[in-house]
Protein backbone atom coordinates (compact mmCIF):
# COMPACT_ATOMS: atom_id res chain seq x y z
CA UNK A 1 0.00 0.00 0.00
CA UNK A 2 2.80 2.40 0.79
CA UNK A 3 3.98 2.19 -2.82
CA UNK A 4 0.60 3.39 -4.06
CA UNK A 5 0.53 6.10 -1.41
CA UNK A 6 3.96 7.27 -2.58
CA UNK A 7 2.71 7.50 -6.17
CA UNK A 8 -0.43 9.37 -5.09
CA UNK A 9 1.64 11.76 -2.97
CA UNK A 10 3.92 12.52 -5.92
CA UNK A 11 0.91 13.06 -8.17
CA UNK A 12 -0.80 15.35 -5.65
CA UNK A 13 2.42 17.38 -5.32
CA UNK A 14 2.51 17.82 -9.10
CA UNK A 15 5.68 15.75 -9.44
CA UNK A 16 6.31 13.11 -12.09
CA UNK A 17 5.55 9.61 -10.83
CA UNK A 18 8.77 7.82 -11.74
CA UNK A 19 11.05 5.27 -10.11
CA UNK A 20 13.35 7.86 -8.52
CA UNK A 21 10.45 9.81 -7.04
CA UNK A 22 8.73 6.75 -5.59
CA UNK A 23 12.04 5.51 -4.14
CA UNK A 24 12.71 8.92 -2.58
CA UNK A 25 9.29 9.08 -0.91
CA UNK A 26 9.57 5.52 0.41
CA UNK A 27 13.11 6.06 1.67
CA UNK A 28 12.07 9.29 3.40
CA UNK A 29 9.35 7.42 5.26
CA UNK A 30 11.70 4.66 6.37
CA UNK A 31 10.28 1.93 4.11
CA UNK A 32 12.72 -0.64 2.75
CA UNK A 33 12.44 -0.20 -1.03
CA UNK A 34 11.85 -3.23 -3.23
CA UNK A 35 13.15 -2.28 -6.68
CA UNK A 36 10.92 -4.73 -8.52
CA UNK A 37 7.77 -3.41 -6.83
CA UNK A 38 8.74 0.17 -7.70
CA UNK A 39 9.34 -0.77 -11.35
CA UNK A 40 6.05 -2.69 -11.51
CA UNK A 41 4.12 0.22 -10.04
CA UNK A 42 5.62 2.80 -12.37
CA UNK A 43 5.10 0.52 -15.38
CA UNK A 44 1.47 -0.12 -14.43
CA UNK A 45 0.79 3.60 -14.05
CA UNK A 46 2.30 4.41 -17.45
CA UNK A 47 -0.44 5.96 -19.56
CA UNK A 48 -2.98 6.01 -16.71
CA UNK A 49 -4.79 9.26 -16.01
CA UNK A 50 -4.52 9.23 -12.22
CA UNK A 51 -7.09 12.00 -11.71
CA UNK A 52 -9.64 10.09 -13.77
CA UNK A 53 -8.90 6.85 -11.89
CA UNK A 54 -9.32 8.62 -8.55
CA UNK A 55 -12.63 10.18 -9.60
CA UNK A 56 -13.95 6.79 -10.77
CA UNK A 57 -12.83 5.17 -7.52
CA UNK A 58 -14.51 7.89 -5.47
CA UNK A 59 -17.87 7.35 -7.19
CA UNK A 60 -18.31 3.73 -6.10
CA UNK A 61 -18.42 4.29 -2.31
CA UNK A 62 -20.68 7.33 -2.69
CA UNK A 63 -23.15 5.39 -4.81
CA UNK A 64 -23.19 2.52 -2.33
CA UNK A 65 -23.90 4.78 0.66
CA UNK A 66 -27.62 5.48 -0.08
CA UNK A 67 -28.32 1.78 -0.58
CA UNK A 68 -26.64 0.96 2.73
CA UNK A 69 -28.60 3.69 4.53
CA UNK A 70 -31.91 2.48 3.10
CA UNK A 71 -31.12 -1.09 4.09
CA UNK A 72 -30.22 -0.05 7.64
CA UNK A 73 -33.44 1.95 8.02
CA UNK A 74 -35.65 -0.88 6.72
CA UNK A 75 -35.02 -3.30 9.58
CA UNK A 76 -32.57 -3.52 12.46
CA UNK A 77 -29.96 -6.24 11.99
CA UNK A 78 -28.02 -8.34 14.41
CA UNK A 79 -24.55 -7.11 15.36
CA UNK A 80 -22.85 -9.87 13.33
CA UNK A 81 -24.64 -8.91 10.12
CA UNK A 82 -23.73 -5.24 10.60
CA UNK A 83 -20.06 -6.16 10.89
CA UNK A 84 -20.27 -8.23 7.71
CA UNK A 85 -22.00 -5.38 5.89
CA UNK A 86 -19.35 -2.93 7.08
CA UNK A 87 -16.61 -5.21 5.72
CA UNK A 88 -18.40 -5.39 2.36
CA UNK A 89 -18.65 -1.59 2.20
CA UNK A 90 -14.94 -1.24 2.95
CA UNK A 91 -14.05 -3.84 0.34
CA UNK A 92 -16.22 -2.17 -2.30
CA UNK A 93 -14.44 1.12 -1.63
CA UNK A 94 -11.07 -0.53 -2.05
CA UNK A 95 -12.12 -2.24 -5.28
CA UNK A 96 -11.93 1.08 -7.10
CA UNK A 97 -8.20 1.32 -6.40
CA UNK A 98 -7.66 -1.48 -8.89
CA UNK A 99 -8.40 1.06 -11.64
CA UNK A 100 -5.02 2.64 -10.94
CA UNK A 101 -3.37 -0.39 -12.47
CA UNK A 102 -5.24 -0.44 -15.76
Amino acid sequence: MEYIYAALLLHKAGKKVDENGVKAVLTATGVKVDESRVKALVASLDGVNIEEAISKAAVAPVAAAPAAAAHAAAAPEKEEKKEEHKKEDEESGMAGLGALFG
